[in-house]
């Protein structure tokens, strides 16, 4: 119950500070967004080709996955400005646990995903988008798991460089690759065969490939446990190090 409270204590400034300034909700809202408006109608022809009758049931989930990675990437900068203004040395000297200082800022960012994945998919819906209910509650949920992951290594990062300068090209060199071989926006197997072979090692394409499987319905394959699992494995070892950044003393 301590925890529990701890947690919340920290989850209630947070969204104190966001709902005082909105402006990085809706930023990070505008890029799928846009990307759903004007991507989605190019790929309709090419998606058609390889076995997808709706566009946007394969457009959606890979577009909700970038939001769960590259919208939580950027908590690091707000921890940042934290410690820069001492807030994160005052929470430090008080008995509070370290995992709930990291777990109560994960809070927020999780709900902060929730609200503009949701925002993400009734658009989809509205374009012409055709996935079961239960598929799509899967896949917010699997990327609710990768945007606690994604965030909790960014506030990991923001801690170890305490610079805005370093801390961004470092996120700019690891989202390139990520979007490129994961398949967000285009599928890796119109690809050549090295680029498929290579995207085989990034654990977000499979990822990706378990939130389109279940916005078809499909629960049987095994993209479902091989994404799931990823996923899982990411957030878990994201917090680790998150909450080790926290105990460090020159945090």
């Amino acid at each position: 119950m301590r925890f529990l409270r701890e947690s919340f204590i920290v989850f209630r400034r947070q969204l104190r500070m966001n709902l005082r300034n909105p402006a990085w909700v809706i930023i990070g809202m505008l890029q799928p967004v846009l990307y759903l408006v004007l991507f989605g109608p190019l790929l309709k022809g090419l998606v058609n080709e390889l076995g997808y009758v709706n566009a946007y049931t394969f457009f959606v989930p890979g577009l909700l996955v970038q939001l769960g990675i590259f919208g939580a990437f950027f908590a690091g900068f707000s921890l940042i400005g934290e410690w820069r203004e001492g807030v994160v040395e005052a929470e430090r000297v008080t008995p509070a646990s370290r995992t709930a200082l990291l777990v109560g800022r994960l809070a927020r960012d999780v709900l902060q995903l929730f609200v503009q994945a949701l925002i993400l998919v009734l658009l989809g819906w509205a374009m012409g988008m055709e996935a079961p209910l239960k598929g799509v509650v899967f896949g917010i949920a699997l990327t609710l798991v990768v945007g606690g992951a994604c965030a909790a290594a960014s506030n990991a990062l923001g801690l170890a460089t305490k610079s805005e300068d370093v801390m961004a090209p470092v996120i700019n060199m690891v989202m390139m690759p990520v979007l490129l071989l994961s398949g967000i926006l285009l599928p890796m197997t119109v690809g050549p065969k090295w680029l498929l072979n290579t995207s085989d090692f990034m654990p977000f394409r499979h990822i990706v490939d378990a939130v389109r499987t279940s916005f078809l319905g499909d629960f049987d394959g095994s993209a479902i446990v091989w994404g799931s699992g990823w996923a899982v494995l990411l957030c878990a070892l994201a917090v680790w190090w998150g909450t080790s950044t926290f105990r460090k003393e020159s945090a």
